[in-house]
């Protein structure tokens, strides 16, 4: 393990400005602003880095579109996380092989987690020549000169070598939302989950300095924004890699201290390393949401410990009881894998177990996938695609039983939910989002889009809660 993070100096990212400025020049000679547009797939991190890719675009002197036919220039920034990703972003790369036909000077970009698996940029260079320029995560900030090697030069760029990784400040961020935001604290994996492709693609953990995290946060705060995602891909890891003797529970509550009206979130949080420590940190910071993104994939101790999980069913209940001895009101989300290699139906009922024992408020389930390079991908996995389907549906089914039923219990209660959107029913013209993440469905003014109110549930479904206004008073609640 790569345990000292590799900070890229300053002048670096300067020399990387200085790219964004000659494209800029050669934009600037245009009759009109070239338009740019970056597609993005998979998790919160890769949003995150598409909006540090659309910084360094707008500094060259580009304006974004939506249209592929219009854009010069195509970023589509992928994941490797499930076989389907990987198939839809090839399908939607293979398709712009026409706007590439139709308008033959555009650049068409390609990174993200699916450009670092060596098998996946060789079928790019091979299959997709269309596609100009290919590189990974770790290559992110020097995306101004492989950029402009392409315009200048000519010729297809490929930057996808092994590396460790690093942590480069300084990259300029176009935020795609004007009152929440995405905060990397640190990057990379040293889990080594079998079935994950993470540690392979985005490197080792690698933690930004606190006051640089402190100093983002501040600057989003007076900027009025409401809801803040602290991203890692085990944020639980952060700061083991730094001088500075801090944890993320210390973090937190560095955050926390952060003036302004805002709410904290995090993810994603890795069971064997969230602590009581942790659960203090969430109970006492009056600005942490009450939401916690607790991954638990299995049920059975067999199948955790093939995974590589590094704790057993029994511990993960004991740490969901200490969390909510702390927490009363936590909403509690987790990923599970069904199917994984040689799992039995008897094993997947110890996963559904798990469900009735905590009963989450919502989950995010997935058939496994496998990824090549990883030891799941080698494991022999004897049970039949239709008995794994069948154990999905159970799940499923079970889920949102439980998802009703906790949704069903908001009715009546007023809770203070951040207005995030407009709605695509008539009868509830606006979204909005509680302090634990559940989506309601709201009738009011756009006006309002942005800001706090006080929302009184009045019925619920599976997936959502509705609610109107309430007349005056603050929130009753943080659910």
């Amino acid at each position: 393990m790569n345990r000292v993070t590799t900070v890229i100096a300053p002048e670096e990212i300067a020399r990387q400005r200085s790219f964004c400025e000659r494209i800029a020049e050669r934009n600037a000679a245009r009759p009109a602003a070239p338009l740019a547009l970056v597609d993005t797939y998979g998790c919160q991190q890769n949003e995150a880095d598409s909006e540090r890719l659309r910084g360094y675009l707008r500094e060259m002197g580009f304006a974004f579109t939506d249209a592929e036919a219009e854009a010069d220039v195509i970023v589509i920034n992928t994941c490797a996380i499930r076989e389907h990703a990987e198939q839809r972003v090839l399908g939607n790369v293979g398709v712009l092989v026409h706007t590439k036909r139709a308008k033959p000077e555009q650049v068409i970009c390609l990174c993200g987690c699916m450009a670092q698996e060596p098998h996946m940029a060789e079928k790019i260079r091979a299959s997709y020549r269309h596609v100009d320029l290919v590189f990974g995560p770790q290559a992110l900030w020097r995306f101004p000169e492989l950029l402009w090697r392409c315009l200048s030069r000519g010729g297809r760029v490929f930057d996808t070598a092994d590396e460790p990784g690093s942590i480069a400040e300084g990259i300029p961020v176009v935020r795609q939302n004007a009152f929440k935001a995405w905060v990397s604290i640190m990057y990379g994996c040293n889990n080594f989950c079998s079935y994950c492709i993470v540690p392979y693609v985005r490197g080792r953990e690698r933690s930004r300095r606190p006051e640089d995290i402190l100093r983002e946060v501040e600057e989003l705060s007076a900027q009025g924004y409401k809801d803040i995602t602290l991203l890692g891909q085990n944020v639980n890891s952060y700061g083991k890699d730094l001088e500075e003797d801090i944890d993320f529970a210390g973090l937190l509550e560095r955050v926390n201290a952060v003036p302004g009206d805002f709410l904290i979130r995090f993810m994603t949080s890795h069971p064997k390393d969230a602590t009581e420590r942790l659960f203090d940190a969430m109970a006492a910071c009056e600005k942490v949401a009450p939401v916690i993104h607790l991954p638990f994939q299995a049920g059975n101790d067999r199948v955790l410990k093939a995974m590589n999980r590094g704790y057993t069913a029994e511990q993960y209940l004991s740490k969901v009881a200490a969390l909510r001895r702390r927490v009363p009101d936590i909403v509690l989300t987790s990923d599970v894998i069904v199917g994984f290699p040689g799992e039995t139906t008897a094993e997947f009922e110890d996963t559904l177990n798990i469900l009735e024992a905590v009963r989450f408020d919502a989950l995010f389930t997935f058939l496994f996938s496998p990824r090549q390079g990883t030891p799941a991908a080698r494991m022999e996995d004897p049970t039949p695609k239709e008995e794994k389907q069948a154990n999905f549906q159970r799940l499923v089914d079970l889920q949102n039983a439980i998802s009703n039923e906790k949704h069903q219990a908001y009715v009546g209660r007023t809770l203070r939910c951040l207005v995030d959107g407009e709605g695509e029913d008539p009868r509830n013209t606006l979204t909005a989002r509680t302090a634990g993440n559940r989506l309601v469905h709201l009738n009011g003014d756009k006006a309002l889009i942005g800001q706090y109110a006080d929302v009184t549930i009045t019925s619920a479904s599976t997936w959502a809660l509705f609610g109107e206004l309430a007349q005056g008073g603050e929130g009753q609640a943080q659910g």
